[in-house]
């Protein structure tokens, strides 16, 4: 086996450890220790967003066709986009307790229609539909604690919207606003770290930051025409 054939193939075994960092976030999650499971969906979050450049500059596809990266990477966002964190609002008490599991079905079945989607992404690179980042939603469920009524709305309301022909942000591959959305994920990813470090905890101050940049990821899509 060629050395670019392993390098190759080391590629899709670091984009396969996101999987691994999904169930250790879900272990951790079983024994409600939820301040790691963030950081283990965190750690998968950063692989996620690291394997595909390094896939493109290393031609995996052409190197090791035997496998296909596309399919691997849909499986293992779904383990940490979808699966983990819907047992995690499943389980954090924020929603109203008779809905609680079927919410979580809603999740993970609405997810997996999603990531089956060929047409999940615009011409232009933004995301077709509410891209199923629950990993997300349920971070901002246990950092901002909202009652249960809203938490449910939320869930309910990015469920149906992951079905409607509106747009949503990628803030790497926009071209739209490029350097303000970069700016802004590192301002969030410092944040959400300093969120972690304080036990999901954070403060008024950091809370209103968070919800801002969270908006504005949502608005900055949900602005334009429908695709």
């Amino acid at each position: 086996m060629s050395f670019i054939t392993l390098r190759a193939f080391a590629v899709h075994v670091f984009t396969a450890c996101g999987a691994a960092l999904g169930l250790l976030a879900l272990i951790l999650a079983t024994g409600g220790h939820w301040t790691m499971m963030f950081a283990s969906l965190g750690l998968a979050l950063l692989v996620d967003g690291i394997d595909g450049p390094m896939a493109r500059r290393f031609k995996v596809g052409e190197a090791l066709p035997r496998w296909n990266g596309e399919a691997l990477d849909l499986v293992v966002d779904f383990v940490t986009y979808v699966f983990v964190p819907a047992y995690a609002i499943a389980a954090s008490g924020y929603l109203p307790f008779a809905f609680a599991v079927p919410l979580s079905l809603v999740i993970v079945v609405t997810g997996a229609i999603y990531f089956a989607d060929r047409n999940m992404k615009t011409d232009d690179s933004y995301f077709r539909g509410f891209p199923a980042v629950w990993n997300l939603a349920a971070f901002y469920l246990y950092v901002m604690a909202p009652p249960p009524w809203l938490a449910a709305s939320a869930v309910i309301a990015l469920a149906i919207l992951t079905f409607v022909p509106i747009r949503f942000l990628h803030p790497l591959r926009v071209k739209q606003a490029r350097p303000l959305n970069i700016a802004l994920l590192i301002l969030w990813g410092l944040l959400s770290l300093f969120a972690l470090m304080t036990n999901l905890e954070p403060g008024a101050y950091v809370r209103a930051a968070l919800l801002a940049i969270g908006l504005y990821f949502m608005l900055a899509g949900l602005l334009r025409r429908p695709a």
